[in-house]
């Protein structure tokens, strides 16, 4: 983990071939969330793509490196006093080329927060 204790993961389940949903709890008392922002706590989008990966690796038990990462759509603000709990839904593929496909949906509620496709190169 990049960040100590920035987030746990409650679960973590393949619920079909390449689909996996990671249910997680942010940590809304982490260091990160003072200066961004103060009195106005935003999840940093580079925080969630680091999630993102993470679980990625610890899925494939591979190291990664972000190759590509396109369509990003930052769709709601997550405020980790508000709603510390997320979903993600993640669909993983390895290419023959060893590289790992990552479509992404992340939750909170019912209300979507980010979508994203990333390729990540096996290191």
């Amino acid at each position: 983990m990049l960040l100590k204790d920035f987030y746990k993961i409650i679960s973590l389940e393949n619920t079909a071939d390449s689909k996996y949903k990671a249910q997680i709890i942010i940590n809304e008392k982490h260091d990160v969330f003072q200066g961004h922002f103060p009195g106005n706590p935003v999840m940093p989008g580079v925080c969630m793509i680091q999630i993102i990966k993470e679980l990625t690796e610890q899925i494939t038990t591979c190291s990664l490196f972000m190759e590509s990462l396109s369509n990003v759509k930052f769709m709601a603000l997550i405020n980790p006093f508000v709603h510390p709990d997320l979903l993600l839904e993640l669909d993983i593929i390895t290419t023959y080329d060893n590289m790992v496909k990552v479509k992404n949906v992340s939750y909170f509620d019912q209300t979507v927060a980010l979508k994203l496709s990333c390729v990540y190169k096996k290191v």
